[in-house]
């Protein structure tokens, strides 16, 4: 992997990276604010706020006996249990990093260190079995890494915003090599931070658009993975409508167009599968029955050379109950002329 061999994590930092120039594609000149109108956002998150309120309130009441009496069971779920002290230290360290950050810049909508373990954390946790069980069986001895067991991965997160889930598998697969892509330099700032302030050796944080960085050859086609968290419609990215629309207008929703759509499978899969080597796997996080969506991506995501093989049920501890992990196996080769320039993917979807 010519790209990944540039990797600048030695020692106890991580340096911020920016890509190679990309003739093919100009960087936009400047950002383009969200032009989602005032009225319409308050519609959307009040309506999809009340729907999850409905169902989160037709959920049975957690017991002492469901958490075993242990009031911040919320904050040591299954998924950081199976963690050793030093990668639990890690995530309590980021965790609690990302929230002092989060005073000054807008990161998260969550607030709470419990909150931010069971939402984030633990959902970024729950799709490493998926991920590791499809590309044992699909991808192993196929021009990628030999080993039974899913390791030694390179694993790019395609908009990953405040890490999520790229900087949690860093943490939890030490063996991966993970690339944080993110358009946002403020976001890198602090992601590069916080890699420091750690001590991964496992990550590079690329500033750049996934549209650019797509069509360069020192990136293109090199990784074994990607990932994408609930951000784009499937086509572009994917997600389910609830509680993915209320996650994409009140979590991470911002004031530009890159944040604004990144959540759609099919927007998502124009983004990250021209960074799939052949044989490799796209693996998009999803809200409870992203089905619809899904189906609707089927065409897009064979036109880009994939297709879709599952979507694997995760519990999630979190206030939107079981979410979905897509996942989506390379055939061959993308298209030359895919992902298109910048911003075209999430104003027209294939």
């Amino acid at each position: 992997m010519r790209a990944l061999e540039t990797f600048l994590g030695s020692g106890r930092s991580c340096k911020l990276l920016a890509a190679p120039p990309t003739p093919a594609l100009a960087r936009s000149p400047g950002r383009r604010r969200c032009s989602v109108p005032l009225s319409l956002f308050k519609a959307l998150t009040t309506g999809a706020a009340g729907l999850l309120t409905t169902a989160a309130a037709a959920r049975p009441p957690t017991t002492a006996s469901d958490t075993g009496g242990n009031e911040t069971s919320s904050v040591t779920g299954s998924g950081i249990r199976a963690l050793s002290p030093l990668q639990q230290e890690q995530i309590t360290t980021y965790v609690r990093t990302l929230l002092e950050w989060n005073q000054r810049m807008n990161l998260t909508a969550v607030t709470e260190e419990s909150e931010v373990m069971t939402r984030h954390v633990e959902d970024s946790l729950a799709i490493i079995p998926p991920l590791r069980r499809h590309y044992v069986s699909r991808c192993c001895g196929r021009g990628g890494p030999v080993s039974s067991d899913g390791g030694r991965l390179s694993v790019v997160d395609v908009g990953t915003g405040p890490g999520l889930p790229g900087l949690i598998l860093a943490i939890a697969c030490p063996d991966w090599k993970l690339t944080l892509l993110e358009s946002m330099r403020k976001r890198c700032l602090f992601l590069e931070h916080v890699i420091g302030l750690i001590g991964l050796s496992n990550v590079q944080v690329l500033h750049e658009r996934a549209e650019c960085v797509g069509q360069n050859l020192n990136f293109r086609e090199v990784f074994d993975v990607a990932v994408a968290r609930a951000v784009a419609e499937m086509r572009t990215l994917g997600l389910g409508f609830v509680a993915d629309v209320y996650l994409l207008l009140s979590d991470t929703y911002k004031k530009n167009t890159d944040s604004c759509l990144l959540t759609r499978i099919t927007v998502a899969a124009e983004y990250c599968l021209p960074l799939v080597r052949v044989g490799g796997l796209f693996v998009a996080a999803k809200g409870y029955d992203p089905q619809e969506e899904v189906e609707n991506a089927q065409n897009t995501v064979r036109l880009l050379g994939a297709s879709i093989i599952d979507l694997c049920s995760v519990e999630s501890q979190g206030p939107h109950g079981q979410r979905t992990a897509v996942i989506c196996y390379k055939e061959r080769a993308t298209p030359k002329k895919y992902p298109r320039q910048t911003g075209v993917p999430s104003k027209m979807p294939l």
